[in-house]
């Protein structure tokens, strides 16, 4: 501001040229003949700086869709920027909507949106990614961190999740983790949607036990069924990492706070799995809703348990009730009595020593002295 006021104070005594005048003052003779107009128009306050932003902005976002952006977002918190305008352009066309960061900005400013952290994405060597082709190729299935409703009463939410299409098949509070609670909402499913190729799970109950290969009566009734059983690695719950997230956005729009009592809290889960699969837009399906995207399979489920084929050359015994099989000597071998009333096979791969099957599953090997099943 100084060396502005001494060049026109300079000028206005015409000892220089402008052209000399511009050369002491290290600026251009256009620089130089603005600050000298400007002088003679305002005074010292035309030589302050102005603003060089524009004073219309064709791109500006309008009114309408700023109110259509925080009423959206006011009645759907959890919602980002780009789910917002995946949600609002296909229910007003007309409008003319701005780029995912000019919303989220907007959001910023107005206080509607919290800072998140960033966190570093943890790798974790030799886990292999579940693929999927097609709806139905994988179910993944958990339960929800356990909480009580407002009349003391423990409810712990079970879901079951397609994984190609995101779709939320059931989200069904339960009074505990035990399978014969768990079974029922399966058969549902499956006669609603028919049968998976697999389904993943971790390793608690009643998905898994510390039984041989983690047998549970749940997963046996699953592979009896022809459907394969994935477990993710003890304490690895990011291999389960798209379920996870939806209990993510489950618990803070469905179980904060939580409701008066489990009738109340099912309408709760209601609400929340249809806005899920048919109004919330998935980032990963391009904006689009899970339900668009999910069909049925077309393995029918129609209550019947088929028989386990094993090669000709098995021998093929059934499971007593105390979850054992007799061998060759009449020595007893426990296997687990979640197999009781199933048939496995044993394949003799050497004198005396047998590989022991459950469908394609191999349990084990055996010694017939020893009748000691070794993994």
């Amino acid at each position: 501001m100084e060396q502005r006021l001494q060049f026109v104070e300079e000028r206005g005594r015409g000892l220089y040229t402008m052209t000399e005048l511009c050369e002491r003052f290290g600026i251009r003779r256009k620089t130089g003949y603005k600050w000298v107009d400007r002088f003679k128009e305002e005074g010292k306050r035309g030589l302050v700086d102005r603003s060089r932003a524009p004073r219309r902005c064709r791109h500006r976002m309008s009114p309408e869709v700023e109110e259509l952006l925080v009423v959206t977002k006011k009645a759907h918190p959890t919602w980002g920027a780009g789910k917002l305008l995946d949600y609002l352009r296909p229910r007003h066309v007309g409008l003319k909507w701005p780029a995912k960061s000019t919303a989220g900005d907007l959001l910023k400013r107005l206080g509607l949106t919290k800072k998140k952290r960033r966190r570093q994405k943890p790798v974790h060597p030799g886990v292999v990614a579940p693929v999927t082709k097609e709806p139905n190729d994988i179910w993944t299935v958990d339960f929800k961190g356990q909480f009580r409703t407002g009349d003391g009463v423990y409810c712990y939410p079970l879901t079951v999740l397609d994984l190609h299409s995101r779709c939320l098949l059931a989200c069904h509070g339960l009074p505990s983790t035990k399978g014969e609670g768990v079974r029922p909402v399966f058969e549902r499913l499956f006669k609603k949607y028919g049968l998976p190729k697999a389904i993943r799970s971790d390793n608690g109950v009643p998905f898994a036990t510390t039984a041989v290969h983690g047998l549970s009566v749940l997963n046996v009734w699953w592979m009896r069924l022809g459907i394969v059983h994935q477990r993710i690695a003890p304490g690895c719950p990011q291999q389960n990492g798209a379920h996870e997230r939806m209990h993510k956005t489950m618990k803070a729009e469905a179980c904060r706070p939580a409701r008066s009592n489990m009738k109340c809290q099912q309408k709760a889960f209601d609400a929340f799995r249809e806005e899920y699969n048919n109004e919330r837009p998935h980032e990963s399906l391009d904006g689009e809703t899970p339900g668009s995207r999910y069909v049925e399979s077309r393995h029918r489920y129609n209550g019947d348990l088929p028989l386990l084929k094993y090669p000709s050359h098995y021998l093929v015994k059934r499971v007593t009730e105390g979850g054992t099989v007799r061998l060759k000597q009449g020595k007893l071998l426990y296997l687990s009595t979640a197999l009781v009333g199933s048939h496995v096979g044993f394949e003799e791969i050497e004198d005396g020593t047998w590989s022991v099957y459950f469908g394609v599953v191999l349990l084990g090997r055996v010694d017939e002295t020893e009748a000691t099943l070794r993994f």
